[in-house]
């Protein structure tokens, strides 16, 4: 492979003026406007009511449940999932959340009452759907709007009637499967991001990869006031191009995926939008798409007036490891050895922090290209190295190497070997490799961090005013396998195989803990300052508890909320994680993206837990918290497969 810069960026010259205000940091005056606090995705606000000496006395004032009772009375026979992604919006003392079918509903921040629920545009035939992640709030100072998307369909919603605008869009709404690939479906789950006067989505496409051949993941963005198509961004480069030759053979022209399907950032002061772009066809085989691949797994910065690429920096080269940036990229203001930067984080699967100056794209820390293992798979031709970050450290165990094989005891250690020793192993980047069914054929490839992290969706939470970054994480490995593709069915040589979350010994966890943690980052130094266990974990478990072990942490995938005085963590669903077969007789307690129903507050400064609630069942939901009448609420959702899905809002007394 060639060798390549450590950053790219079209020739611009930015003249930035130091300001000792936070911008765009954090919530503000005491509502919550954007899905993730604000357009940088920090998760922050600096309400302190609520603080570690009253903590403890937090009660429930009111909750709701995640479909209006109206909604049930039309169709009785309406099903949906009791577990909610959705942040509410809080602005002018409306709250906005979507339910579990994709519809969004008002209600009366003081109480929790329903003020008003968007019907379906097709009437009830419609009413069935899916719950997304939330919605975004524009205005111009005199009009206002919410922006949701279901199904195929973006619309544009009256905050104070929940109607549509006819003059939006097609009498009222986009069709979003316009301008993609001949027979498209539409499908995302996640956010639009409201940036100036456009709105930009993203989408979510199948991990069933059936041919090479695929359509794109592209991302656009529409007028905010009349829907009409602003820009597309090819997130796999066309004719003329830059990037197309880092697809060898002209794989460009046929190749797909690589969608944005998890969470966009902005800077609204530089017009700027950042987008996680992930990986394109076929994310664990790419002997068909010789090259890095562009834009591929990484983090891209665009104009958001016009779509055009500032710079980009991949996180991941030619990827092959479902290593896809799943998380929105945070901006923060720090300072590093002196000098203020305005930078933005990608926080990674592989459990990196990537560090950039978020207007030019050039790198905070040097970031290192270092020699990686090389597949063995015919036909494949690997990245010889990949980019590694010197600053900050890794914030969760990387390598499936027996240094990082459990050591509870030494029967236990020594089982752990015997387990591994049926796979291939290595450090991280290790290849996915060719699972056999024979006495001396190995099983494929233990990856670690697996596929769902390290980090995943629920990001992190940035403090402004200490510069310390919170990064909730789960260390759950992975078996990165493949097979032969069926001709009669694909024209792939090697599809990806069973894909099982791997268990341990005894039905422990293959390696240390802690399995859920949370890690706290100085962005100022670069420097970790503390790491701690977020949930009890299999500590009970018949193998260990003579051992009187402290928490081992549970790898659920729970989203942080930060304000002034305290960082707010649950321990994540209780569902079974989808997308992977678990091992048979793994126990809840180990399974990846299985949690727990604890909901607690950290002390920011050491992360020691000063109060913690149980709640109904699990939440994955991000926390959101504001100010109605001279108090602080904490919103926080909550349910699982069994338990019925609500929205709870604690109070002070």
């Amino acid at each position: 492979m060639r060798p390549r810069p450590t950053f790219c960026m079209t020739v611009a010259v930015f003249v930035l003026a130091a300001s000792a205000a936070f911008a765009q940091q954090g919530a503000v005056d005491g509502e919550w406007r954007s899905f993730a606090g604000d357009l940088g995705s920090t998760k922050y606000s600096a309400l302190d009511q609520i603080d570690a000496d009253n903590v403890d006395t937090l009660r429930v004032a009111w909750r709701r449940p995640l479909v209006d009772a109206a909604y049930l009375a039309v169709d009785p026979e309406l099903r949906f999932s009791n577990v909610s992604r959705a942040a509410p919006l809080i602005v002018d003392g409306v709250g906005y959340v979507p339910n579990a079918i994709g519809l969004v509903e008002a209600f009366d921040i003081g109480t929790g009452e329903t003020l008003w629920g968007q019907q379906p545009f097709g009437g009830p035939d419609e009413l069935r759907g899916t719950g997304i992640r939330g919605v975004a709030y524009w205005t111009d100072g005199t009009s206002a709007r919410i922006l949701v998307h279901r199904g195929e369909y973006l619309y544009a919603l009256d905050p104070e009637t929940g109607e549509t605008f006819p003059d939006f869009g097609d009498g009222g709404r986009v069709d979003l499967t316009v301008g993609l690939g001949e027979g498209a479906r539409y499908r995302w789950g996640s956010v639009p991001m409201v940036v100036r006067d456009v709105v930009v989505v993203g989408q979510s496409m199948s991990d069933t990869f059936e041919t090479k051949e695929a359509i794109r993941g592209d991302v656009r963005a529409f007028d905010v006031r009349t829907g009409a198509l602003r820009w597309q961004f090819h997130t796999i480069p066309q004719a003329g191009e830059f990037g197309t030759d880092s697809w060898e053979d002209d794989a460009w022209e046929y190749s797909g995926h690589a969608p944005v399907w998890s969470l966009f950032s902005a800077d609204a002061e530089l017009g700027y939008i950042y987008m996680p772009v992930t990986s394109p066809t076929n994310d664990m085989y790419g002997g068909h798409r010789g090259g890095d691949n562009l834009f591929g797994q990484s983090l891209v910065c665009v104009d958001a007036e016009t779509g055009e690429r500032v710079w980009h920096f991949q996180l991941v080269h030619h990827g092959l490891w479902d290593y896809d940036p799943p998380t929105a990229p945070i901006l923060m203001d720090i300072t590093v050895d002196g000098r203020s930067i305005k930078a933005v984080a990608q926080l990674t699967k592989q459990a990196f922090v990537f560090v950039f100056d978020r207007a030019t794209g050039e790198p905070v820390w040097p970031i290192e290209e270092r020699p990686v293992p090389q597949s063995g798979s015919p036909g494949e031709r690997t990245s010889r190295t990949q980019p590694f970050p010197t600053r900050p450290p890794a914030f969760d165990r990387q390598g499936a190497t027996e240094d990082n094989l459990i050591d509870f005891t030494p029967e236990l250690r020594a089982e752990a070997i015997a387990i591994t020793n049926r796979y291939v192993t290595g450090p991280l980047f290790t290849p996915p490799s060719i699972r056999g069914d024979g006495p001396n054929d190995t099983r494929g490839t233990i990856q670690l961090p697996g596929s769902q992290g390290g980090a995943d969706v629920q990001g992190g939470a940035f403090d402004p005013e200490t510069g310390i970054l919170y990064i909730p994480s789960i260390t759950a490995p992975f078996v990165a396998d493949i097979v032969e593709g069926n001709p009669d069915r694909t024209n792939l040589r090697y599809v990806k195989g069973s894909r099982q979350w791997i268990g341990g010994p005894r039905g422990l966890p293959l390696f240390k803990p802690p399995y859920g943690r949370v890690t706290a980052i100085d962005m100022n130094r670069g420097e970790i300052v503390w790491m701690t266990a977020n949930g009890d974990g299999p500590r009970h478990h018949p193998a260990i508890r003579h051992l009187n072990l402290g928490p081992l942490g549970t790898p659920g995938r729970p989203a942080p909320l930060l304000t002034r005085t305290l960082l707010f963590l649950g321990e994540g669903s209780t569902n079974r994680p989808g997308g992977a077969r678990v091992m048979e007789g793994m126990p809840p307690e180990i399974v990846t993206n299985a949690g727990g129903r604890w909901f607690r507050a950290y002390d920011k400064a050491t992360g020691d837990v000063v109060w913690q609630t149980e709640l109904p069942a699990g939440t994955i939901a991000p926390p959101v918290t504001y100010m109605f009448e001279g108090k602080q609420y904490l919103l926080v959702s909550s349910g699982d497969v069994n338990t019925p899905g609500q929205l709870l809002a604690f109070t002070l007394p």
